[in-house]
C-alpha cells in the first residue's frame, strides 16, 4: 500500500494533480496508452519540467483543438463506462465526474442529467480526471491525505462569464472541508482540482513518520506570494496494525433533554458529519441522573458538531479535545443474494483481510421483506459474501 501526501500550499488543480504523480514516477507513456482507450482524439498530452521560485517540478498541459461540443454528464459517464480502462481506474473516473456534474447541477438549479459541461466536458478536462483516476491506480496508490485548501477572491473568467472565485462549484464541492483564505486574485483551487480532494483525501495533518519520495506538479500561474507548485510527498508500504488518524472528541454532560430530544440529536449528528456518537449514562451534580454525550469527529467538523449540540440540546457548553484513532481499513461493497442484494463491510489490516460484516439496515429491509429472522438473514448475507470473496478481494485490489 502506498500513501499520498498533498502538500496544498499553492492550490490544486487536475493538471497539477497528473504533473505531480508524473514527477513521483508515472510512467508517462502507460498513462497515454490507458488514456487512448478514451474515444477522444485530437488532443496531445505535454509534459515537461518547468521551475517556479527556483522550484523544479513536473508540467502537465494538454494541447487539443478547439471544441465546441458541449458532452453531457451522461454521455462522459456511458463513455466511461463503457471503456478498456481498469474497473479501479474506471470506477474513480466515473465517482470524479459525477462529483462535479452534481456540483454543477446544484449551482444552476437543474438535474445532473441536465448538465452540458463547458469546462469540464472540454478533451483537456476530461484527460486530467480520467488521467488522474489512472495514474492513482498505476503508482498503487491506497489512501491519499490533504491539507488545508487555500481559496482565493475576486472574480474568474469561465464560459458561463464572470463568476466569483472561488468558482461556486468549487464552493460547493468543498462543502465541510477545511479551507482558508489565501488573499490570492488567481484561481488556485479549480472545480476539477476540488473535486479529486473531495473523492480521493482526507484532511489531516502531515503524518509523523519519516518523509517519502517527494514531487511538484507545476501550475500555471507565475504567482510573486507563492511558488505555483503542488507538492505531494509518498510514502511506501510501512507495517502497522492498524491506520492512524487526527480525529476530535467532543463531549458534554446532558441532564434534562428528553429522551426523544435525545434520540433526534444523535440522527442530526451523524447526518452533519459524525464519525461515532454515543451516550453514556451519568450521575451528575444533585444526584441528577444524565447523559454524557461522547462525538468523533474530523477536526473541520469540530465547530460545526459543537453548535449543533448547543442548539438541539440542554447543554451550554462543549468540551473539545484533538486525539488519534487507530482503525482498520474496510471496503463497502454490494453482493447478491438468494434473498437479493445486501451490502457487506471487509475489513483488512492493510492487505490482510480480517472478517466481514454484512450492513444491518440491508439486512433488516430483507428480513422484513421475506419475514424472516434477522439472524437468519445475517448468516445467510455474509455466508454469501464468504463464498464470493476471493472475487470481491480482486475487485477490491486485495488478491
Amino acid at each position: 500500500m502506498k500513501t499520498l501526501y498533498l502538500d496544498t500550499f499553492s492550490g490544486i488543480s487536475g493538471d497539477m494533480f497528473l504533473g505531480l504523480l508524473c514527477d513521483l514516477g508515472l510512467d508517462v507513456e502507460q498513462l497515454k496508452a490507458e488514456l487512448a482507450k478514451l474515444p477522444v482524439s485530437d488532443y496531445q498530452v505535454n509534459i515537461k519540467r518547468e521551475r517556479r521560485h527556483g522550484i523544479e517540478g513536473c508540467r502537465f498541459s494538454v494541447n487539443h483543438q478547439e471544441d465546441h461540443h458541449h458532452r453531457s454528464w451522461s454521455h462522459i459517464d456511458q463513455m466511461l463506462a463503457e471503456s478498456h480502462l481498469s474497473e479501479r481506474s474506471k470506477e474513480l473516473a466515473r465517482r470524479f465526474f459525477r462529483r462535479l456534474g452534481e456540483a454543477e447541477a446544484k449551482v444552476h438549479g437543474i438535474s445532473i442529467d441536465e448538465v452540458h459541461f463547458h469546462e469540464v466536458g472540454a478533451v483537456d478536462a476530461i484527460v486530467d480526471l480520467t488521467g488522474a483516476a489512472i495514474g492513482i491506480d498505476l503508482l498503487g496508490i491506497n489512501k491519499v491525505f490533504c491539507s488545508p485548501l487555500p481559496l482565493s477572491r475576486g472574480i474568474g473568467q469561465c464560459a458561463h462569464g464572470a463568476l466569483p472565485l472561488p468558482a461556486p462549484a468549487t464552493v460547493e464541492i468543498l462543502q465541510g472541508r477545511p479551507v482558508y483564505d489565501s488573499g490570492c486574485d488567481k484561481e488556485l483551487v479549480t472545480p476539477t482540482g476540488a473535486t479529486l480532494v473531495r473523492e480521493l483525501a482526507e484532511f489531516t495533518p502531515l503524518p509523523d513518520r519519516a518523509v517519502g519520495r517527494v514531487g511538484y506538479g507545476v501550475g500555471g500561474w507565475e504567482l510573486a506570494d507563492r511558488p505555483n507548485l503542488l507538492r505531494g510527498i509518498l510514502y511506501a508500504q510501512e507495517h502497522q496494525p492498524t491506520t492512524s488518524d487526527a480525529v476530535e472528541l467532543l463531549e458534554s454532560h446532558i441532564d434534562d433533554s428528553t429522551p426523544e430530544q435525545l434520540g433526534d440529536l444523535l440522527e442530526r449528528l451523524f447526518e452533519a458529519g459524525a464519525l461515532d456518537a454515543a451516550y453514556v449514562p451519568l450521575q451528575m451534580k444533585k444526584n441528577r441522573p444524565g447523559q454524557l454525550l461522547k462525538v468523533v469527529c474530523q477536526p473541520a467538523h469540530s465547530q460545526t458538531l459543537a453548535t449543533l449540540i448547543m442548539h438541539h440540546s440542554s447543554a451550554i457548553g462543549v468540551r473539545s479535545q484533538p486525539c488519534h484513532r487507530y482503525r482498520l481499513q474496510r471496503h463497502e461493497v454490494t453482493i447478491a443474494t438468494t434473498l437479493g442484494t445486501a451490502g457487506v463491510k471487509l475489513l483488512f489490516d492493510h492487505d490482510q483481510f480480517l472478517r466481514l460484516s454484512a450492513e444491518y439496515d440491508d439486512c433488516r429491509r430483507l428480513a422484513r421483506q421475506h419475514n424472516l429472522p434477522l439472524q437468519q438473514v445475517y448468516r445467510l448475507v455474509e455466508n454469501s459474501a464468504y463464498d464470493q470473496l476471493p472475487q470481491l478481494l480482486k475487485e477490491t485490489n486485495h488478491d
